[in-house]
């Protein structure tokens, strides 16, 4: 290859755009711009996106993404107002992947399996949505796995414009529906939240939604011994009490937090925050990537 054409990719990255500099003093941590942040900057979940999982360790709440997979979402709503994972389990803790939960004998004992609600439908493949049109924050930062990253709703998504194609990312915290071998088997009874990122996943599995609150409850638990994390023994699973959408919880018993949006100024000045450290930091990179900025929660009122 002539040595011109070898160095195009270099001057190529040499012309990208760069980031601007620090923030101005006086300098902001995170803690401050999110404590700093107006009522105006936080938004509630819609109830009937909002799923409320209880186990004996305390409460998980997950936010549905319909915007990207409403079939999915549909059925979730679905499952969950049929009390389907209520005596259930969480059946699988992989280390530094996944924490998955359904009915262990939906596989290997289909006949024994906890029957499904009437009304499910069969979603199909949901990895992806159009990217024309979306209200994404994009990130300026470069990205290695898409050329466009940023965040639509408050969940981290990735996109290719010139396919005209955009996809929710696996970054910590996220919820998708497992699926078999054949790539439309899932129906979002199976679902599994992400305890570490790993975005070679996306365009693989649809993403259903984002757990605000309690993701340590699930990435705390004992890891499985067996092939990909499946508990061995029926007692090493952890019960699941009880699941539902917070639409249908009596007013007193709904979750009440609230979501920074990722359409306000707060979470630019947060961006810029997390780029550039002071204080304990010795180096700042001022950099960030997609999953290493998670938009904060907090309960409503604070």
């Amino acid at each position: 290859m002539p040595r011109a054409l070898a160095l195009l990719p270099l001057l190529a990255l040499a012309s990208a755009p760069a980031l601007a500099g620090p923030p101005p003093k006086p300098w902001r941590s995170s803690a401050e711009v999110i404590a700093a942040a107006p009522a105006a900057d936080w938004r509630e979940p819609a109830p009937e996106n909002l799923l409320v999982m209880e186990l004996p360790q305390g409460r998980v709440l997950i936010e549905l993404a319909p915007r990207f997979a409403p079939r999915h979402v549909a059925n979730i709503r679905t499952l969950a107002r049929a009390a389907y994972w209520d005596g259930l389990a969480v059946l699988r803790v992989q280390d530094n992947y996944v924490a998955q939960w359904g009915d262990p004998e939906a596989e290997k004992n289909p006949s024994g399996a906890k029957p499904l609600p009437p009304g499910l439908s069969k979603p199909g493949i949901e990895f992806a949505v159009p990217f024309k049109g979306l209200p994404l924050q994009a990130l300026p930062d470069r990205d290695g796995w898409a050329p466009v990253q940023g965040f639509v709703d408050g969940f981290p998504m990735a996109a290719d414009p010139k396919r005209n194609q955009a996809w929710l990312s696996h970054c910590y915290g996220m919820v998708g529906a497992g699926r078999d071998m054949a790539v439309d088997s899932s129906n979002g009874a199976e679902l599994y939240a992400m305890i570490a990122p790993a975005r070679g996943l996306d365009l693989n599995v649809p993403l259903v939604g984002r757990v605000l609150q309690g993701i340590e409850l699930l990435s705390s638990l004992p890891r499985g011994g067996a092939a990909l994390g499946f508990y061995e023994k029926p007692e090493q699973r952890t019960p699941i009490t009880r699941v539902r959408l917070a639409a249908d919880l009596p007013e007193a018993e709904r979750p009440r937090v609230e979501v920074l949006r990722t359409d306000s100024p707060s979470w630019t000045a947060l961006l810029q925050a997390r780029r550039w450290r002071e204080g304990w930091f010795v180096h700042s990179h001022g950099h960030v990537d997609l999953c290493s900025v998670s938009v904060p929660v907090r309960e409503r009122g604070r």
